[in-house]
């Protein structure tokens, strides 16, 4: 029962992710858009920008939600070793995706990777927005 809370919760806060950084990517298009760069390279940087980083959110969060349940076994280690294994993995991949999409000439490089700063005030004004302890 504990598994399948921790699991929504995790899935609810990538949703609030996936919005907070939809939001801001819209914002910053408006802003290619007044400074007159808005082109399809800047959509698409934008949108594979914010997938890559809510996709790394989500794995990160999933990754968290397992390590919890092994330590909620007594498997401390076991969750430690888990978390310490996601996080090189995920960036390997997150810099695999960003290197070949910025190398592909498709991209504008600056709209790919600033949604992957979005997330941290995301999650900072999220906590401003939440009703008490949810």
């Amino acid at each position: 029962m504990r598994m399948e809370a921790s699991r929504r919760i995790a899935i609810r806060e990538t949703v609030y992710i996936l919005i907070g950084v939809t939001i801001l990517t819209a914002v910053m298009f408006a802003v290619y858009w007044l400074i007159g760069r808005f082109d399809l390279s800047v959509l698409l940087g934008g949108i594979v920008g914010t997938l890559l980083s809510v996709g790394n959110f989500f794995f990160m969060s999933v990754s968290a939600t397992l390590a919890a349940d092994k330590a909620e076994k007594q498997d401390v280690n076991g969750g430690k070793r888990m978390m310490q294994a996601s996080y090189p993995l995920r960036i390997l991949v997150l810099s695999g995706a960003l290197l070949l999409c910025g190398f592909s000439g498709y991209f504008d490089v600056f709209a790919l990777v600033l949604p992957l700063v979005f997330v941290r005030p995301v999650l900072t004004l999220g906590v401003f927005f939440r009703k008490g302890g949810s």
